[in-house]
């Protein structure tokens, strides 16, 4: 009998499991500390590339405003998606940009304004090839923005990736089993949109393969591979003096602890 079946076979009956869970509640928002803003394409991709904000939240006690840049091309769903996206925030205990009801696309002026309005010292968005046309055009949208802040305007900006793999990431970060958990919970609640593709539960799987390919993406060909469980992959820059500047000279890999994010961020 091959000695795996019963791992694989528990990573099926767990996927099976857990399609039957329902989550609520809220957690209560980091409201001083300095700004990190997250531009999510749509509602969701907050929850999916949101595991760095959840540890600046939770272990340096930064402040997480996410900025939805659309609502989705359904203009059926973008009322609930709106409604599944504030109560994904406010589980992780992030505030939820929002427009007075206004689910339009964002625009340059309005990316402007709200750097103006936050002054992030970190900020998140799409990598410029990942994949999914919204997600590329808000890499491109937010690139344009931070060109007309001026050349006094400086912030970490990190880019992420969903759709699209990134070729040269450089910075490997840690999850544990809790805070991966705290992450598909939040993406259960964007409920329309589990209940056609329940991505959410293959939420860990990526975040392991992740390891895999950071191992030597950001570690080096053929170094060895940190022993994490689970892990998202970025890219830090710094966006200074009206372009970009390269933040480290080789790779991150960022473990779980307060201390390992302060000697970054």
């Amino acid at each position: 009998m091959n000695p795996y079946l019963e791992f694989v076979e528990s990573i099926q009956t767990g996927i099976a499991a857990a399609r039957g869970i329902f989550v609520s509640g809220k957690t209560e928002p980091v409201s001083s500390g300095s700004c990190v803003l997250l531009f999510s394409p749509h509602p969701d991709d907050e929850c999916i590339t949101g595991l760095l904000p959840l540890r600046l939240m939770r272990e340096a006690g930064k402040r997480i405003i996410n900025i939805p840049v659309t609502f989705g091309s359904n203009v059926a769903r973008q009322a609930g998606r709106a409604e599944e996206l504030k109560n994904a925030c406010a589980y992780l205990g992030w505030e939820n940009f929002t427009r007075a009801g206004n689910v339009q696309p964002l625009d340059v002026a309005d990316v402007v304004a709200i750097l103006k309005q936050f002054l992030p010292e970190i900020m998140f968005m799409p990598h410029a090839h990942d994949w999914n046309s919204r997600h590329i055009e808000t890499h491109f949208l937010v690139e344009k923005a931070l060109k007309k802040m001026g050349a006094g305007f400086s912030c970490t900006v990190v880019e992420t990736e969903f759709w699209g793999a990134m070729d040269d990431p450089n910075l490997m970060v840690e999850g544990d089993a809790q805070t991966v958990a705290d992450l598909v919970a939040a993406t259960s609640l964007h409920v329309g949109e589990v209940a056609r593709n329940p991505y959410h539960l293959l939420l860990p799987a990526w975040m392991q393969d992740n390891v895999r390919r950071g191992g030597e993406l950001v570690g080096g060909q053929g170094g060895a591979v940190p022993d994490f469980s689970f892990a998202t992959l970025y890219r830090a820059r710094k966006w200074q003096g009206g372009e970009w500047v390269e933040l480290f000279q080789n790779g991150k890999t960022l473990a779980m602890g307060a201390e390992n994010l302060r000697e970054i961020f």
